[in-house]
């Protein structure tokens, strides 16, 4: 155990599988295009067993943007619960392959691994079927000044406060953190998420969160409005930095009285839509940790989702970072 760790993330742990399909094969299993559903074990083993040729690999939203961040070079670690099957051996041996401290041992008993059946159509749209297993048994016991440690930046998901213990787990890890230099930043997740939990995110916003990584449908749902512009208006007044992705219109980063507008990067080609905006986070944290300036961070993570985008899965290439500091 290390506290010279650039970045920490806690979420929940889940495996992607990752199958191309078209249209009839979402039709013949009864989901709308483009959804996210919570699905029990059962129905997971019948649609994977209908799935084809697919690809495994850690997942879940932080887990992506901590793993990301270590395939940059920055050093990271991660909180999440996974099982001691054959899913939860994927989990690790991807992420500590890459150079990440997992700092949770996987648990001999208990559901089974979390997995997100994650199903690209021809036009790059993902569809997914998730079951959390697992990841839902993330306890506050779990978070401890040792599995914490002193990290630069502690990134929290969105999802977490979902889990039974959720809410108590956050402030505990805030509440460890805060006791080093560690900034906390937190992950929005998605739009319902928000919804669900709209005060307890506005407390933290409020009280403890230093930078907050959200789309624009997730942070006009936080302030309770659908004008982007509006939004602009409101975040400066609230102290924290927030950065917004905003797909094909780029991304605005604020801090205060600054505002930067970072243009997206034309494609030829989506492949895969699958964790764009998380590895959009690890370039930006990836240039924060290194004190880049905050355009430059919004160039990178602009860089990296543009790299996931053109290519199968969450994983930015390896040799990412040399490529945008080469060209830049």
């Amino acid at each position: 155990m290390t506290d010279s760790i650039d970045l920490l993330g806690i979420s929940n742990a889940i495996v992607d599988i990752l199958a191309h399909v078209d249209e009839e094969f979402l039709a013949s299993i009864g989901v709308p295009r483009g959804s996210m559903t919570l699905i029990d074990e059962q129905r997971s083993r019948d649609i994977y067993e209908r799935m084809g040729p697919a690809t495994e690999m850690s997942g879940g939203s932080v887990a992506n943007t901590i793993a990301n961040f270590a395939s940059l070079g920055g050093r990271a670690a991660y909180i999440g619960r996974v099982k001691a099957d054959q899913l939860g051996e994927i989990f690790v041996h991807d992420m500590r392959a890459l150079g990440v401290d997992v700092r949770l041992a996987p648990s001999q008993g208990g559901a089974p691994t979390a997995r997100s059946l994650i199903l690209i159509t021809p036009d790059g749209q993902r569809t997914m079927q998730t079951y959390l297993g697992a990841c839902t048994e993330l306890a506050a016991a779990d978070v401890t000044e040792r599995t914490v440690g002193k990290p630069g930046i502690l990134l929290l998901e969105g999802y977490v406060w979902d889990l039974p213990e959720g809410p108590e787990l956050i402030a505990k890890a805030i509440r460890i953190a805060r006791q080093g230099p560690s900034r906390i930043a937190l992950s929005l997740s998605d739009s319902f998420c928000v919804e669900r939990h709209r005060q307890e995110f506005r407390d933290a916003v409020d009280e403890s969160v230093d930078i907050v990584f959200a789309d624009d449908d997730e942070i006009m749902a936080l302030l309770e409005t659908d004008d982007f512009d509006e939004v602009l208006r409101a975040v400066p007044a609230l102290g924290n930095l927030f950065v917004m992705t905003r797909s094909e219109k780029g991304s605005v980063v604020v801090n205060g009285d600054q505002t930067i507008v970072q243009q997206a990067l034309r494609v030829g080609k989506v492949v895969d839509t699958t964790g764009a905006g998380d590895a959009y986070t690890a370039g930006f944290l990836y240039g924060l940790a290194g004190e880049r300036p905050l355009a430059e961070c919004a160039r990178l993570g602009t860089y990296c989702a543009t790299n996931i985008i053109q290519r199968v899965g969450a994983r930015i290439e390896k040799d990412a970072i040399t490529s945008y500091d080469e060209a830049s």
